[in-house]
C-alpha cells in the first residue's frame, strides 16, 4: 500500500490541475463565490419549499428567518460573480454563455428573484397558506433563470 501513495498523490495533483483549466485568480475566486452563493440559495429554499409542500410541519420562526436570508441573498450585488470565462465550457460550471451575450435579460431575471424573495419574506411568517401563496413565484423566478441561463447536469 505504501508504494501506491505517492502515485495516487500525484494522480490527484494532475486531475486537480485539469479541473482548475487554467483559470486566472478571478475567474476561480468569481465561480467559487457564485457556486457557494447558489448553494445557499438551496440551503434557504430546501425548508421553505417542504413546509409549502407540506412535507414538513410550519414553523414561522424558521419560515421568516429562511426567507429573510433568502431575499437578502437576492439583494447583493452579483456582478463580481459573472466574470467571462467562467461559463458551462468549464467542468465546474453550468452557467450559459447567455448570460453575458444577453446581460439585459440575465438582469431582469435577477430582479424578478429578488422581487419574488422579498414579496415572501414580507410574509413568510404569517403562516402556512402566506408562506405558501407567496413560495409559488419564487419558484417561477428560480426556472426563469434556469431555463435560459443553466445548462442541464451532465
Amino acid at each position: 500500500m505504501r508504494r501506491t501513495t505517492p502515485f495516487v498523490a500525484a494522480l490527484c495533483l494532475s486531475a486537480t490541475a485539469v479541473l482548475a483549466q487554467d483559470l486566472t485568480e478571478e475567474q476561480d475566486r468569481a465561480l467559487t463565490a457564485r457556486q457557494a452563493h447558489m448553494g445557499l440559495y438551496g440551503f434557504y429554499l430546501t425548508p421553505l419549499g417542504q413546509m409549502a409542500q407540506d412535507r414538513i410541519p410550519y414553523d414561522a420562526d424558521v419560515a421568516a428567518a429562511a426567507a429573510n436570508n433568502l431575499a437578502a441573498m437576492a439583494a447583493i450585488d452579483q456582478s463580481a460573480f459573472w466574470v467571462e470565462g467562467t461559463d458551462s465550457s468549464l467542468e465546474r460550471s453550468r452557467a450559459r454563455a447567455e448570460i453575458w451575450t444577453d446581460p439585459d435579460g440575465y438582469l431582469e431575471v435577477k430582479q424578478g428573484m429578488a422581487d419574488a424573495t422579498e414579496a415572501l419574506a414580507l410574509v413568510a411568517g404569517d403562516g402556512l397558506d402566506a408562506l405558501k401563496a407567496a413560495f409559488g413565484p419564487v419558484g417561477q423566478s428560480c426556472s426563469a433563470c434556469h431555463q435560459p441561463y443553466r445548462a442541464p447536469a451532465n
